[in-house]
Formats: C-alpha cells, structure tokens, sequence
C-alpha cells in the first residue's frame, strides 16, 4: 500500500487532476468537493435533484469561489472557475468519460450503497468510484458494486477548500492502481493524504469523535464550561480549535450520529452522552441552526 511516506508519491508540480468528475450531493460538503476539483482544472458535475437544490448548489459554489478570488487565493478568475461546474438532477444523467465519482450524501449506508451502484452503472467500469464518508464501513459500501477493485473512500474535511487533509480508506478489495490514482489526485488538490485501512471511525473521525465526546461529558459534569475546555486544548496542546467548537461547525446531530455507529460497532467507551442527545433532540446542531455549545 502506498502512503504518505512513500517516495513513489506524485509531488504536487507532477500531480494531475483528473479531466472529468462527478459529486454526488451538492450540500456544503459536496460543494466544497466540486470547488477544489474545479479549481484544480476539471470539469465537474454535480448530481442534485430538484431545480431549487440545484440552484443552491451552483451558488454556493460561486459565491465561495468568490470570496476565495477576493482574498487572492485563486490563479483565474473565480467565473471561469466556476463555469467548470455544472449540476444534472439525477445519477444516470452522469456524462460517459467520467473518471472519478465522489459520493458526498448524509451518512446513511442504505442511501450510498443505492447511489454508488446507479453511478457505477453510469459511468462504467473505468472510472474510480469513493465514497467520502466519515464513519461508515467502506468495505461494506464496496460490496453492492461489480468492480470493488475500483472502489474507496475519500474522506475530506470541512471547510474543503481550505481543508489541508483527504484521508484515504483502502477496503480489502481496494486495488493498487486505484490507491495510486486517488493519491495523485488529492496531490493535485494541493492536499495532503493519509492513508488508512478500513476499520469503524478510520483513523480521523474516532480519534477527533473520543475527544469531542469526553469535552461533552465534561461540560454535562459541569468540569468547566466550553469556552475553558477549548481554550484548555487551543493553548495547552495547540489545536486550531477547541472540540467543542468543531462539534458546532461540524454539527451535533452529524456527531450523534457517528458516535451511534461507533458505539455499535466499537462499544461503550463512544456511548453518546446525554447532553448531546439533548441538545440534538432541541434542535441546537451548532453552528448551521446558530446554536449548539455556543451561540452563532
């Protein structure tokens, strides 16, 4: 297995962005997916149903690549960026030629699995088809497909575009020549990789869940209130951000969810605490309902 380590890695100079991709789902992260690969130089389309949806998506992508020209982080125009993207409504409306498919909808294995098979009968067996899950079982995804040797995950993180980290998931039937490809891409990205095997929570996702889920016990034990225990892990140990913030930015219903599943498949030490099913119960999400442990 190739990884970060590795100096058959392509370097970034030598690195190209595959011509033709396609984003399943056109919510924030899905956009933010479409918008590094647009600005790496493909042509993109993203799958999202219905005209308002659509229309969503196309604008925020627009207006983030906006912002990223107003702060001179763009090499073109943000318009001409931008026109790389298109939206189809529906999966089977995928154009032929397609080399890499990003799945990029909610954490529900029943609703990827159907939406990976109906792109992989798409755009054929040639193209690389990933899943950008945070939690869910790849190799299990993997197995509702004709060509899992085509198959992995792409884990990026949210913001995308100024996320510096794809986390590669390599499932058993992974194949080499696919591995070296996602790779390569993730470098064209301006991204870094690490690379993982398949195992309930990766590497990202269970560790980052562990501290977000023992900060919540604490404010629940009334130990200190967020801010303190932010500032406890921002200052003392120089995280970027306190977990209880990034709880809000990535959302606490998000967070439940991941620690449900890793608490049925890893045991109790990611039983979710009572406060967070409270707080998700209320509907204080974090930051996109403008409560959660702080006020947006």
């Amino acid at each position: 297995m190739t990884g970060p380590s590795d100096p058959s890695r392509p370097e970034p100079r030598t690195a190209s962005a595959p011509s033709a991709v396609a984003v399943v789902g056109g919510g924030r992260m899905g956009a933010g997916i479409a918008q590094s690969f647009a600005t790496a130089g493909s042509s993109v389309t993203v799958v999202e149903s219905g005209a308002q949806a659509a229309a969503a998506a196309l604008e925020r992508i627009a207006g983030s690549l906006r912002r990223a020209g107003e702060r001179g982080h763009l090499d073109e125009p943000a318009e001409l960026v931008a026109a790389r993207v298109s939206v189809v409504p529906a999966v089977d409306a995928l154009p032929p030629g397609t080399e890499l498919v990003v799945e990029a909808v909610p954490e529900d294995a029943t609703l990827k699995a159907r939406l990976l098979r109906a792109a992989e009968d798409a755009v054929g067996d040639t193209a690389v088809l990933a899943t950008n899950t945070s939690s869910l079982s790849v190799t299990d995804l993997a197995a509702v497909l004709r060509r899992p040797d085509r198959f992995l995950g792409m884990h990026f993180f949210n913001p995308v575009p100024a996320s510096a980290l794809v986390e590669i998931v390599v499932a058993p039937g992974t194949a080499e020549h696919t591995v070296r490809s996602a790779l390569e891409w993730v470098r064209a990205l301006g991204k870094q990789d690490v690379v993982v095997k398949d195992s309930p929570g990766f590497a990202s996702s269970r560790l980052g869940l562990a501290l977000g889920l023992e900060a919540i016990r604490m404010v629940e034990e009334g130990v200190a209130a967020p801010e303190a225990i932010d500032d406890a892990m921002r200052l003392g140990y120089k995280h970027p951000m306190g977990p209880l913030r990034l709880t809000d930015l990535v959302g606490l219903d998000v967070r439940l969810a991941i620690a449900e599943h890793l608490h049925a498949t890893l045991g109790d030490r990611f039983a979710p605490p009572r406060l967070l099913r409270e707080k998700v119960a209320r509907g204080e999400l974090g930051q996109k309902t403008g409560r959660g442990f702080y006020t947006w």
